[in-house]
């Protein structure tokens, strides 16, 4: 799609870069409504007290606008009488007391389904949280903030349900010229964790009414694991309306399911209904692009309203600015850069530099008619969803292959930022992540210099590993042992490699990513083969896979109307897993301390117990620990090498730590205070003793 015409981009080149056109896409107002102290007596860094300011940002996009067009059904949104669309959104930042001892620079860290959580990320080990408004909730050495940066966030999930201290904005609803209903095809599964006979059409969000609510008129199925055959419920076995005790307490509403003979815990449901109502979710992207405008552009608003980390009056101050993304918001980011958001009305460059975790080659898609930006493709479940893998998968302009498809992801230089995507295993076997860095006929793809493409090798999603810092989880409805909790330190490394590359210019670390070229990517027979011999385990039978999937003509790479529900399989794309050693350990990739001295294998796979195997198992990693004496693994039948044949005592573990850390301290993906942090875990430990 045509961005923009010449003519356009010339005169945009002579606007002055503080000075919005009046019809510009922009914030108009910024109104700060809460200011307090954050973590009073706590000094971070040089930059001192910090304080957390609340408020909400107002905005206006013009529909006519080019920079604007591929928003799905905003020439359909409610207009003022400028002709201009109207939204909000609730933000909050964190700032140092005192502007001019921060570092004048700005962290956008985008929420997770309202989660504030970008800023816990960079906490070791990490806490859990998503309210900022104590050193706890983010961690007391916040790389963050002891390097002087403003925190913001603002709220983009337009179908999000109104709770404390979550962000969702306030979006228009799309409709028809003649002031009736926009109507399209809606479909959606459902998994509940007990039985039970009824439930909201989007449990946890905004549903879209059901615009017919004869059940002759949808198509409701059930099976029981992702491959099984769909097993039609007939029409008049379910209802639209809440059913809490069965069939005779039904209520009808256009919001809710009831299914007369009862949903069965764990089993997946299917629903395709003709829905109303569309909320223009597309809007999430232009929240982002014009808040960090706005924070790093702008003095004031068109209100007078001060931009609250402008140094004066009429010096901003802010010297560079950086956003990031984590799981479904990384499949945001992507998603951000390729739709050309990271450029705003006056063809500013908005961030610097973008930080993308765990998102492989997924794109989030909620700029679709009647999106649910939530829910996404995984083996088990939602495979062939929205937010899924669609040509362009890599960063680099390339031609696909299969669809013919000339784009990538970056393809705009002079707004394109720098960018870093961090990806674990659980990615490999859920997400595609192999796409990254081949293509549909297994060549290799180009990396971008401006992009680097780092593996944390066994993590399961965003960072759950085991090791000193982080015990296994009991399975659930797992197979193994799950991995332990949040306690990545490789983004807080990365924080510090981002500005040096942005600011300095000095080269981050090059990237490091498992490729076929390297033998690093294998078939999951070939990964299933070298996979050692666990008692007990056998390593996944399926994987993510992912065709070239038909939602109809009004729907692209870019988003679009869905009118094919479920969409038409085209041909598969091959998708790879990461190679392992004797240990079931992947070879390539960063090879976090928990993987350089294990003492058990990390993978990112799980496997579903009972009647849902051999799905994958969700977002889980597991955890096969090491026997502690060779007696006992041999007494086991284990192949592996125990702890003892290892390290030999607990002080050979420790001295194992303490050369790892720093190891990956001289190769920039930890610091050394969290070097610290493993070493004084391991010396605390029970290991060998």
């Amino acid at each position: 799609m045509l961005r923009k015409s010449l003519v356009f981009l010339a005169i945009g080149c002579l606007v002055g870069a503080a000075v919005p056109r009046p019809s510009e896409a922009r914030v108009v107002r910024f109104v700060v409504e809460q200011r307090r102290a954050f973590a009073p007596g706590t000094e971070w860094g040089t930059a001192g007290a910090y304080e957390r300011l609340d408020g909400t940002a107002y905005f206006e996009v013009d529909p006519r606008d080019p920079q604007n067009a591929v928003i799905v059904n905003l020439d359909k949104a409610p207009r003022n009488t400028r002709g201009l669309v109207e939204f909000s959104s609730p933000f909050y930042i964190l700032k140092p007391a005192d502007l001019a001892r921060g570092n004048h620079k700005l962290w956008y860290g985008v929420n997770n389904r309202g989660n504030s959580i970008e800023i816990t990320l960079r906490g070791f080990p990490i806490v859990a949280g998503s309210d900022p408004l104590s050193a706890g909730a983010v961690g007391e050495n916040n790389i963050l903030l002891h390097k002087g940066y403003a925190f913001v966030d603002a709220g983009w999930h337009g179908d999000g349900i109104p709770r404390p201290n979550a962000l969702f904005p306030n979006f228009p609803v799309a409709g028809q010229p003649d002031g009736s209903s926009i109507v399209g095809p809606l479909r959606l599964e459902y998994q509940t964790a007990v039985a039970t006979f009824t439930q909201p059409l989007a449990p946890g969000w905004k549903p879209y009414e059901a615009a017919d609510t004869n059940t002759l008129h949808s198509t409701l199925t059930v099976r029981d694991r992702a491959d099984a055959p769909k097993v039609p419920i007939p029409a008049d076995r379910w209802a639209f309306g809440r059913c809490p005790s069965g069939p005779g307490s039904l209520v009808p509403t256009t919001t809710d399911l009831c299914l007369f003979d009862g949903f069965e815990a764990r089993k997946i449901y299917e629903l395709i209904y003709p829905a109303k109502n569309p909320i223009v979710m597309g809007l999430a992207y232009a929240v982002t692009r014009d808040v960090g405008a706005f924070l790093r552009y702008q003095t004031h608003d068109d209100a007078g309203n001060p931009n609250p980390l402008a140094l004066s009056s009429t010096n901003v101050g802010l010297r560079r600015a950086y956003l990031s993304g984590t799981s479904s918001t990384g499949m945001y980011m992507r998603e951000f850069l390729y739709l050309g958001f990271n450029e705003d009305e006056a063809q500013r460059k908005v961030f610097d530099g973008v930080t993308i975790l765990t998102a492989a080659t997924h794109r989030l898609f909620a700029n679709v008619q009647f999106a649910h930006p939530t829910f996404y493709s995984r083996q088990d479940r939602n495979q062939d969803y929205t937010s899924n893998s669609y040509p362009p998968f890599t960063f680099a302009v390339t031609t696909d292959p299969i669809s013919g498809i000339h784009d990538g992801i970056l393809k705009r230089p002079a707004t394109d930022p720098l960018v870093m995507q961090i990806d674990g295993e659980l990615e490999v076997w859920q997400w595609k992540a192999s796409l990254n860095v081949h293509d549909a006929h297994g060549r290799s793809v180009r990396i971008p210099d401006n992009v680097r493409l780092y593996y944390l090798s066994g993590f399961g999603h965003v960072g759950g590993i085991t090791g000193v810092l982080s015990p296994p989880r009991p399975p659930g409805t797992c197979q193994h042992l799950l991995t332990g909790s949040l306690s990545a330190p490789t983004p807080r490394a990365l924080v510090l490699a981002m500005d040096d590359w942005a600011d300095r210019g000095i080269h981050p670390p090059k990237s490091n990513y498992p490729r076929l070229e390297d033998k690093a990517l294998v078939s999951l027979e070939e990964y299933r083969a070298a996979f050692p011999r666990i008692p007990g385990v056998e390593p996944p039978a399926v994987i993510n896979e992912i065709h070239l999937l038909n939602f109809g003509p009004f729907f692209d790479s870019e988003g679009g109307e869905q009118t094919l529900l479920p969409p038409l399989r085209g041909p598969r794309y091959p998708v790879f897993a990461a190679r392992s050693d004797r240990d079931g350990l992947n070879i390539a990739g960063i090879l976090p301390l928990e993987m350089r001295v294990p003492l058990g294998t990390n993978t990112g796979w799980n496997v579903q117990a009972g009647f849902r195997a051999p799905d994958l198992c969700g977002l889980s990693g597991a955890y096969f620990p090491f026997a502690e004496t060779k007696a006992e693994r041999l007494a086991n039948g284990d192949p592996r090498k125990s702890l003892e044949e290892r390290y030999k005592d607990h002080e050979g573990f420790v001295k194992a730590v303490k050369k790892a850390a720093k190891k990956l301290v001289k190769e920039g993906f930890l610091l050394e205070e969290d070097a610290e942090t493993y070493i004084r875990a391991a010396e605390a430990s029970d290991v060998l003793r």
